[in-house]
């Protein structure tokens, strides 16, 4: 018997569902509220139910947004290392937008006239997210706000041509929607795109504001001249090599592989920003910003020539290929220590999570937990249920950066031998805020534990309204994994949260800090 003050967005349907069981609650009980009994005909106690707490390794997550509307809104790029962790090596894949004006000439001159195109200067754009912190000489300050690891120890980082086709259908069934995990293998040109191979790379907030470019007209240097993005935020500029520039773009803008910009993937059919080192930082980059999307600048100048020789006309020109189209992250993920007996490791990405049996097991093989089937028999009217999971101080200590800001819980279930990852009653009925999962701090400001309230989802099994009781899966949050209406109970693997906290598990001798599942319930009071 369950009663819950609904949020405005549930549908009509599930508002009908609700309303009937809370006239039937009502039919017995006279006096409740949101499920706490007030009247002197029930007391309320206190119990806690049995949990077991298992690690399971992520083999890989989802790294495409094609599902959902083309945009991850978070890639990754770059290497995280804690030894209590797994090590992340994350690169990113994308296809590149060509623009719609496309033109080398942008007119004709008279037959003798002769058109010089000179090649600038050509960077990869990566604009970081990053905040204003203040202003000195005129100059604005920056903080990046999207950097975890170390930021001191540089990372290697290449630009690579690919020669896989990325499809937005499945090869193998073109009726279905093609789905890139984390560890796809993508195949490459050996030649990397960017000037300094293997360059060593470290995150910093002075980095770049603003590229100079050195206009060049027949060769010469003539004028230079700032490119800049908007209100000037820091941005990656990776040189790329003016020759393969050359080779792979101007020499082709007058044939069919420019013509349309399928045609274009087929031809040029994406880059991968490859991240590699025994140590460094993570940066996350927003390709979601309209304002500000990572993009392939190129920059040349067309000197027009009479006679060979007179210099009558001397035009710059800048083309920006954005980086769009099928976008994906690839996570190399290398183990470290091993936790201590006691412990487990919720790390995002393709890193790990855990699954939680609740009520125990099914013994007497009828479908139905041992110790749920005992519950029901004891008539108790469920008022809250908090699963409470204690981080590991030992460990995590002071790190309130990269430890996550909330975890997740969801119905890890199967069915017909395929995973079957669902949301919790709770997330849909009283919403994200109402569940929690957000990291507490302890009086020295310390992560000291998450918090879930799954009131609802406990109440349907003692009920008895649902026999379906599958593991309950605990992972590091992403923005993707929140249901959107009452409708969207499906958990995809997306996850671009590279996070990581060490916790304890449900074993007594983690003493009052092991995970701990707390039922408050009430029960008629036995009348004389």
């Amino acid at each position: 018997m369950l009663k819950k003050y609904l949020r405005p967005f549930i549908t009509l349907v599930v508002l009908a569902f609700f309303f009937n069981v809370v006239i039937s609650c009502e039919d017995d009980f006279t006096d409740i509220g949101t499920s706490i009994v007030t009247n002197n005909q029930f007391t309320t106690h206190d119990t806690l139910i049995e949990i077991e707490i298992t690690p399971k390794n992520i083999e890989s997550v989802r790294a495409d947004g094609l599902a959902i509307g083309g945009v991850l809104g978070q890639y990754l790029l770059g290497v995280y290392k804690n030894d209590n962790y797994e090590k992340i090596e994350a690169s990113i894949i994308s296809q590149l937008e060509i623009p719609s004006d496309l033109t080398l000439v942008d007119k004709e001159y008279g037959a003798d006239t002769t058109v010089i195109t000179t090649i600038d200067t050509a960077f990869l754009v990566l604009p970081y997210q990053a905040s204003a912190i203040g202003v000195t000489g005129g100059v604005t300050e920056y903080r990046l706000d999207s950097v975890i690891g170390n930021t001191v120890v540089p990372f290697k980082l290449n630009v690579f041509r690919l020669t896989s086709f990325l499809n937005t259908l499945d090869p193998q069934d073109p009726t279905q929607q093609k789905n890139y995990q984390s560890d796809e293998a993508y195949e490459l040109d050996a030649t990397n795109l960017n000037v300094f191979a293997d360059g060593l790379f470290v995150p910093n907030p002075a980095d770049t504001t603003k590229q100079v470019v050195r206009r060049l007209s027949n060769g010469i240097a003539y004028e230079t001249e700032d490119f800049k993005l908007n209100n000037s935020v820091p941005f990656v500029g990776i040189p790329l090599k003016k020759a393969l520039m050359k080779q792979f773009f101007f020499d082709r803008y007058q044939t069919e592989d420019f013509s349309s910009q399928d045609a274009f993937n087929d031809y040029f059919r994406g880059i991968k920003i490859q991240a590699e080192g025994a140590d460094g930082s993570m940066i996350s980059f927003n390709f979601g910003n309209t304002n500000l999307r990572p993009s392939i600048q190129i920059f040349y100048t067309n000197t027009v020539l009479k006679s060979g020789t007179e210099v009558i006309d001397t035009i710059t020109k800048t083309d920006s290929f954005l980086l769009g189209g099928v976008r994906n992250n690839t996570y190399t993920m290398t183990p470290g220590n091993t936790p201590q007996i006691g412990d487990f490791a919720i790390q995002g990405t393709a890193g790990s999570m855990a699954q939680i049996k609740v009520l125990g097991d099914d013994n007497d093989n009828n479908g139905i937990a041992d110790q749920l089937e005992e519950l029901r028999t004891k008539n108790w009217l469920v008022n809250d249920a908090t699963l409470t999971l204690h981080v590991n101080q030992n460990i995590v200590r002071f790190d309130t950066i990269a430890t996550p800001f909330r975890l997740f819980l969801f119905k890890d279930g199967v069915k017909n031998n395929e995973p079957n990852r669902s949301q919790i009653l709770d997330y849909v009925t009283e919403g994200e805020d109402a569940v929690g999962g957000n990291l507490s701090l302890d009086g020295d400001k310390r992560p000291d534990k998450y918090t879930f309230k799954i009131t609802d989802y406990i109440s349907e099994l003692v009920s008895g309204e649902i026999d379906y009781l599958p593991l309950l899966g605990l992972k590091v949050i992403n923005p993707s994994d929140l249901p959107v209406n009452p409708l969207d109970t499906i958990v995809d693997t997306y996850n671009w949260n590279p996070k990581a906290v060490m916790l304890h598990d449900h074993r007594t001798l983690n003493g009052a800090r092991k995970a701990t599942l707390k039922i408050s319930y009430s029960k008629k009071t036995e009348q004389d």
